[in-house]
């Protein structure tokens, strides 16, 4: 008889793995902190070795590698542009630094100290780049490898840092201090020359008062030897290098925030603290020939300006055939604070304000020429918002921005959830791009994207590869995420199918403080395109794909689960000896969904859904149309919980989701409900735990504290910590009896975990696996593993959450002997259920003959929440889930639309070795067990984390061998290989 093994492969890690064989032997861990410390235990019978089946899978394989950083650089500081080799640097706060070029072309770097990016300055066309950071250091990276890595550091120890300036083709670097002295470093050597302008030199003598940080450094266009000085309260110095002298000395009574100079070199202009711009000349230096407040009211008794809101930076550029711009931000009149902040654009004497939906951090002028000295004749403003990045093309007089090819939105709004899908059928990417197109933002400028350096290579090994992402707005969006690029394909928003929430009064969403339409969980079936998605508001949405427009009903099934008892006594850890309870079963009374919505007296509250489901018809373009909702209603004054699981088969036609209160199978071909049923009732009289009626329940209306759903607001917390932080005391616990407090917060039942991030491990061209990470906003939603002390220890513990639903073909009973459609289900406490489906046997009659669902009365126990369910045949071939190949339901061709259904099956044949037909692989939070079906025997068990536990993990098939990828808490990565021995099995652990 064969068997399977577990065995971990990350061998580089770790050391190797035990050369000798024994059954029943336990593996050490790898990892610290317990993620990856289990034991090992084996099920099945000891027999002789014989020769192993020759592995498919290496250590090479597992070689965890950086590849691309995607999304937003976070708190962004600083901004540079080389304008020859056309790419954009981005400096954040903590200490990153983001290299953007054309679309493709993105490169991430780090500070090893963390120090916020102060200034970066590009050696222009050299391929290097200077850093100033917050700790007082320059860096000289080089940008010309693969890599890029600092050549050359330089610390100031005495001077604090606050601007540098390096001039186009010279080999002096400018570093102005908070003291007001300006240093020069040697760009080649990156050593200070000793040259040092004071700033009591700089200033004259007369003068007692300092002149505060140097706030700008720039050279003389007309002549390099000229070193404009900028200095905070008001003062500008025009610095001989080589006499070592002061030209020229400008003083002003307002603050002064930048600097910038006519091409010419004979002219120079001034934004300051009040919102005045000064233009300065060289041969009068007295007092600014021209003052202008552009923002400001001009007072009809001909006073002083209006003072307005510091311009924070300015730049001058000209053009050979037309006026000058003048293009700076802030300015704003005090006299509407509500406005947001602003980029204006003075061109001869119009005046164009672009307000922006984030505070500007920085932007900068992008002109033809990297000369100083010549017509800039500027093309774009590339603007950086403290959660934006926009670029304006002038070229236009209405200035449109350009659509932005990076997938800087992916937080516009937050994200919630995520799932990867690699090896997708090669139609998926065009077809999601075709309808995607169609609902673009018309408005962007027509030019080409002006950011277009670097060179981006496709490589020769690439598959279509999606990441889907799940918004707090209700939003979908599908990325294009091959060879490393991340392209937005196709957007939707689900929150079109429920009605606007009304201003006055309640409402609609009554229980949910903000964002109704946050998703909590998708399913997609990229072969059928079937796609599915869950929300806060306990619901369910099924969208069908269609390549035309329609315009129809939404059909909408109301669904009761309530839990009438509670567990007194768990006893986990015992396995029962349970008998076929299909016979025992209660009468299933709750099968079909209520369609009425009705109040009951006073405030209690019965049969109302959440939202509100559109019930006119609705126009749906081309993509995914909504075909069926699925709404939890409110039970006797206590509101719906929030959905933990959700399966969809698209072969059979059902849906299935559940929550702590209990389990929903819904038939979307015929629009109904085939089971709604508490989690004990699925047990039937063979229940392993000891309950008790629930209390009364007092005919009061509940508040945003007593019930699971509270809103975005507890679903998101602001203040929480990032998850590696916030299960950091985990990694410290010792082998020792802990509370029983503590170990609900290690191994909490209450529900399934959402996407926190998103760990995928894939098949890189069959030669290579690749993790992919997804980083959503690090947030924990109520559901999954609430701490909240609203929500008191005994209900947590009380109510048994489905966590895991899978639909395959597989043995309901021992004593089966051939495969059926089957529902398996895992609970919070551990527990595996069968649900078995009866579909009509002729596919005519699918649409006219019920589907009959039953619990088969048949247990699997493991230690944790169930996690992920998968197949195996006898071979330890993956097994897939059944699909139906994609028609369009809305085709008005024949040709397009087949008369029948067309399935894919993937059980295995009646030829095959039908002494052990099936492997059932099954993991939970702790453990992962192999069971032989029909037979049920537990074949062998691994104990993954004793001191933490798992948030997701997944079967996958990688270089025709299965492995099994556990993400821990503790920011562990686990995979576990599958192996086919005869006779016995062995195991090993490697953890990241």
């Amino acid at each position: 008889m064969k068997k399977f093994n577990f065995r971990k492969v990350l061998d580089g890690l770790t050391a190797s793995s035990p050369g000798g064989i024994s059954s029943g032997s336990s593996g050490s861990g790898g990892g610290g902190s317990g993620a990856g410390s289990g034991s090992v235990q084996s099920g099945g019978t000891a027999g002789t070795p014989r020769e192993e089946i020759q592995e498919t899978l290496t250590s090479d394989y597992f070689q965890i590698c950086k590849t691309v950083r995607h999304g937003f650089p976070y708190l962004p500081t600083a901004l540079a542009f080389d304008t020859v080799q056309k790419i954009l640097a981005i400096g954040t706060r903590t200490g990153a630094i983001r290299i953007l070029g054309r679309p493709g072309v993105d490169c991430y770097c780090q500070h090893e100290s963390g120090a916020a990016v102060l200034q970066l300055q590009f050696l222009i066309n050299e391929g290097a780049l200077v850093s100033a950071s917050a700790d007082d250091t320059l860096h000289l990276w080089n940008l010309r490898q693969k890599r890029p890595a600092i050549l050359h550091s330089l610390k100031f120890n005495r001077e604090r840092i606050t601007y540098c300036h390096l001039p186009f083709q010279s080999k002096w670097l400018y570093v102005g201090t908070e003291r007001g002295n300006t240093h020069i470093v040697n760009i080649e050597s990156f050593v200070l020359s000793g040259y040092v302008i004071m700033w009591n030199k700089a200033i004259e003598l007369s003068t007692k008062t300092h002149p505060g940080p140097v706030v700008h450094l720039s050279d003389s266009p007309k002549d390099e030897g000229k070193l404009l000085i900028g200095y905070e309260n008001g003062t500008v110095v025009l610095w001989d290098l080589k006499s070592k002298r002061a030209d020229l000395r400008v003083y002003y009574d307002e603050a002064i925030h930048s600097v910038c100079w006519h091409h010419e070199g004979k002219q120079f202009m001034c934004s300051h603290s009040d919102g005045s711009l000064t233009l300065w000349n060289l041969r009068s230096p007295t007092r600014p020939f021209q003052t202008t407040v552009p923002h400001g009211k001009i007072p009809r008794d001909g006073k002083k300006l209006e003072t307005c809101k510091p311009i924070l930076k300015a730049e001058y550029k000209t053009c050979k055939n037309s006026e000058p711009f003048i293009i700076f931000s802030g300015g704003l009149s005090y006299d509407k604070p509500c406005r947001r902040p602003s980029l204006t654009i003075m061109h001869g004497k119009a005046i164009t304000v672009l307000e922006m939906d984030h505070p500007i951090v920085d932007f900068l002028t992008l002109c033809e020429t990297p000369y100083p000295n010549e017509f800039q004749e500027p093309y774009a403003v590339v603007v950086m918002l403290e959660k934006d990045l926009i670029v304006v093309d002038l070229t236009q007089s209405n200035f449109p921005i350009f659509e932005n090819p990076y997938p800087m939105d992916i937080h516009d709004s937050p994200v919630t959830c995520t799932e990867y899908f690699a090896n997708c059928p090669p139609h998926s990417i065009p077809v999601l791009y075709t309808v995607g197109a169609k609902h673009k933002k018309q408005g962007y400028s027509n030019k080409e994207w002006p950011i277009s350096g670097g060179a981006w290579n496709l490589g020769a090994h690439t598959y279509p590869e999606i990441i889907i992402t799940g918004h707090a707005d209700g939003s979908i969006k599908f990325w294009d995420a091959s060879a490393i690029t991340l392209q937005m394909l196709y957007k939707l928003k689900t929150s079109k199918v429920f009605e606007k929430q009304k201003l006055e009064g309640k409402p609609t969403a009554e229980i949910v403080e903000e964002d109704p339409f946050a998703i909590q969980m998708m399913y997609w079936c990229p072969e059928s395109r079937i796609f599915c998605v869950a929300g806060v508001s306990a619901y369910v949405i099924v969208y069908k794909f269609s390549k035309h427009e329609i315009n129809t009903e939404i059909v909408a099934l109301e669904v009761r689960l309530q839990n009438e008892e509670d567990i007194i006594t768990p006893e986990p850890e015992i396995t029962p000896t349970f008998s076929d309870a299909s016979s025992q079963l209660p009468l299933l009374q709750n099968l079909s969904g209520s369609t009425s919505t009705v109040a009951s007296e006073g405030m209690m509250k019965d049969r109302i859904p959440c939202l509100s489901v559109k019930t006119r018809p609705v126009r749906m373009p081309p993509g995914y149309q909504a075909e069926l909702v699925v709404q939890l209603v409110w039970v006797d004054g206590e509101p719906p919980q929030q959905i933990t699981s959700l399966a969809v088969s698209s072969a059979y036609g059902l849906v299935a989701f559940g929550n702590c209160n209990g389990l929903a199978v819904v038939d979307f071909m015929q629009k109904m409900v085939l089971l709604s049923m508490g989690t004990i009732d699925l047990y039937g009289s063979s229940d392993p735990y000891q309950r008790q009626p629930r209390s009364p329940r007092k005919s009061k209306q509940f508040t945003a504290d007593n019930f699971c759903m509270r809103g975005l607001s507890n679903f998101y917390p602001d203040l929480t910590k990032r998850i590696r932080t916030s299960y950091q005391s985990l990694t410290e616990l010792s082998d020792g009896p802990v509370s029983l407090e503590l170990e609900r917060c290690k191994s909490p039942t209450s529900g399934k975990v959402t996407d926190i991030s998103s760990c995928n491990l894939y098949d890189h061209a069959g030669s290579h696996a690749v993790f992919r990470y997804l980083h959503t906003e690090n947030r924990e939603n109520s559901f999954s593993r609430s701490r909240s002390s609203s929500v008191s220890s005994i209900d947590r513990e009380s109510k048994e959450t489905i966590t895991a639903l899978y639909f395959m073909e597989s043995f309901a009973r021992k004593n089966d002997s051939s495969v059926s459609p089957c529902l398996w289900v895992g609970t919070g406490l551990g527990m595996v259920l069968i649900i078995s489906l009866n579909l009509p046997a002729a596919d005519e009659l699918r649409q006219t003959e019920p589907v009959m669902v039953s619990p088969s009365g048949k247990f699997l126990t493991l230690k944790g929440a169930v996690l992920v369910f998968a197949c195996l045949d006898c071979t330890g071939v993956l097994i897939r889930p059944p699909y139906e190949v994609w028609r369009d339901p809305n085709s008005i061709d024949e040709n397009e639309k087949p008369r029948k259904r067309k399935l894919v099956m993937h059980s295995p044949s009646s030829s095959q070795d039908m002494g052990e037909h099936q492997y059932t692989v099954v993991c939970s939070e702790k453990q992962a067990k192999v069971f032989s079906l029909p037979s049920q025997t537990c074949l062998y068990v691994h104990n993954i984390t004793e001191t933490s536990f798992l948030l997701r993990a997944d079967v996958v098939s990688l270089c025709n061998s299965i492995c099994l990828a556990c993400f821990c808490a503790n920011g562990h990565i686990m995979t576990l290989r599958y192996t086919l021995l005869s006779g016995q099995w062995r195991s090993s652990s490697r953890v990241i």
